[in-house]
């Protein structure tokens, strides 16, 4: 059995799916299968997928869904992912050629007395620019400890025991909605494991304009019980009141656009709530007139 599994979720991207599946062909470790999570594509991705398939370069099991949002498709690779590790690679991003060869390298080496849920390691841009490096002094660190507590902003490459992943609940699925922020994942396995920092880059990036990141405020509107959720979670598990404040305007907004009360059962952190109020009325304001602009 492989040692890894690189999964890529995907919709009607069949246009770039290449790059990814070159750049897997061209690894020097072949300890790995890829695992294409079809999310109901439109296009031709099955007819190219099985073509790859057939020139068996590399491991590769194909999953055809209908279109319910990129949650959905990891929900489903984890559901089918068999490998010790995984790693999810964007449809419009791709591996350098000795990604895989370093995570197994790092995870191998690993000090097999800590607790760790796996490695967090790097993106790149295209022009080899890194997106935002990790600080030396942290060997091992949870997600949290560097994006909120220490402000090391910027996408991070994560890969991921796949036991451990298998432990917390799969991400919601609303009717209508496309969107929950993954994210919500790592902060559950935050509040157990820590992963070993790695500055080695695992994945190259590009920004679609059809790519999420690219149209968040229109996701806030269109998929508010999935930001909901993330926000009761980011608010439960958040250290300092600024964050919490930061998430309460969130949460305010996305129960607006719910038409939802704002102090349920569900809510972490009502006092917090309460002084946002205005503050996350604002914010809803904003949003509107960003989605209009």
């Amino acid at each position: 059995m492989k040692t890894l599994t690189v999964f890529t979720p995907t919709y009607n991207r069949a246009f770039c799916l290449a790059n990814c599946y070159n750049s897997l062909v061209r690894q020097t470790n072949k300890d790995f299968k890829w695992l294409i999570i079809d999310d109901g594509s439109e296009d031709d991705t099955e007819a190219l997928v099985n073509s790859w398939i057939l020139e068996d370069k590399i491991e590769i099991k194909y999953h055809y869904q209908e279109n319910q949002g990129m949650h959905s498709g990891h929900n489903a690779a984890y559901k089918i992912i068999d490998t010790e590790l995984n790693v999810c690679i964007d449809s419009d991003d791709f591996m350098p050629d000795d990604a895989v060869e370093k995570i197994l390298s790092i995870w191998n080496n690993r000090d097999r007395n800590k607790n760790l849920a796996g490695i967090i390691g790097l993106d790149a841009f295209k022009d080899g620019t890194i997106v935002e490096k990790i600080p030396g002094k942290f060997k091992y660190a949870t997600l949290s400890e560097l994006e909120v507590e220490n402000k090391i902003g910027g996408d991070k490459k994560v890969v991921l025991r796949t036991d451990v992943v298998k432990e917390f609940p799969l991400y919601p699925i609303t009717k209508e909605e496309r969107l929950v922020p993954l994210g919500t994942l790592y902060l559950m396995i935050d509040q157990k494991y820590q992963y070993i920092c790695s500055n080695e880059v695992f994945c190259i990036i590009e920004y679609l304009e059809d790519g999420s990141s690219r149209n968040i405020m229109r996701q806030y509107k269109k998929s508010p019980n999935g930001f909901l959720y993330s926000r009761i979670l980011e608010m439960k598990y958040s250290k300092s009141f600024s964050y919490t404040f930061s998430r309460a305007m969130h949460y305010i907004s996305s129960c607006i656009f719910l038409k939802k009360w704002f102090f349920t059962s569900e809510n972490p952190k009502k006092g917090i709530t309460l002084l946002a109020l205005p503050a996350g009325i604002l914010f809803h304001l904003y949003i509107l007139y960003k989605i209009r602009k």
